[in-house]
């Protein structure tokens, strides 16, 4: 079977519905950023899910309460499923949404519980339900982080920690200077997507196990 056959499912299909020029990429994106930074992609804080010795590094600008966001969850779930050895995700935080820094402090404090994943997972799975544009409903968004096994008690203790505060402060100054404007921004190997989609991140993503394979 060709690689590049692989079944996007209904992630993608909820991509496609969004439409408009919102998710369109104007070419705003550096490129490939050659200044010495070599840990402006990836934090020692980053969450990473994939193997840590991976040759693809995928990273993801994300925002919580983005709704592309939470339609390409399930299209990375795949495409890490699809090349376990070759590729790991990074996750880096765009807060850019009202309610969404408390959100990354939700998941920070489930990576500290060992439970990153799995809140997530339920952050994504129920957004519309806490994820209202203008009013976000964060009691809602730490039930469902509840649920989702964080043991809220401590949660909200840890959440006011400074490391997390730290945390926020780089990944927006990290943001910043690799002019990210918009959720989700890609970047393959250093590479960024500049032609927004599940299928041009996938080639990408291809290409880059083949360079480097």
């Amino acid at each position: 079977m060709n690689r590049r056959a692989l079944t996007l499912g209904t992630g993608a299909l909820a991509l496609a519905a969004f439409g408009g020029t919102a998710w369109l990429y104007q070419g705003e994106l550096a490129g490939p950023v050659g200044t010495g930074q070599d840990d402006i992609y990836v934090r020692p804080h980053s969450p990473v899910i994939g193997k840590a010795d991976a040759r693809v590094t995928l990273v993801e600008f994300f925002d919580p309460a983005c709704e592309a966001c939470r339609a390409f969850h399930p299209i990375l779930g795949q495409i890490l499923a699809r090349h376990p050895e070759e590729v790991r995700l990074v996750l880096r935080y765009a807060p850019f949404h009202q309610g969404s820094d408390e959100a990354v402090r939700i998941l920070e404090v489930a990576r500290l519980q060992g439970r990153f994943e799995a809140v997530l997972d339920a952050l994504f799975a129920r957004q519309p339900e806490w994820a209202v544009h203008g009013a976000p409903d964060l009691g809602t968004a730490w039930r469902l982080a509840g649920i989702a096994g964080l043991d809220l008690n401590r949660a909200r203790q840890d959440a006011r920690r400074p490391q997390i505060d730290r945390v926020l402060e780089a990944d927006t100054a990290d943001l910043q200077a690799l002019q990210v404007r918009r959720t989700p921004t890609f970047f393959v190997n250093k590479r960024p997507l500049l032609s927004f989609g599940p299928r041009q991140l996938y080639d990408l993503i291809l290409s880059e196990i083949d360079a480097t394979g």
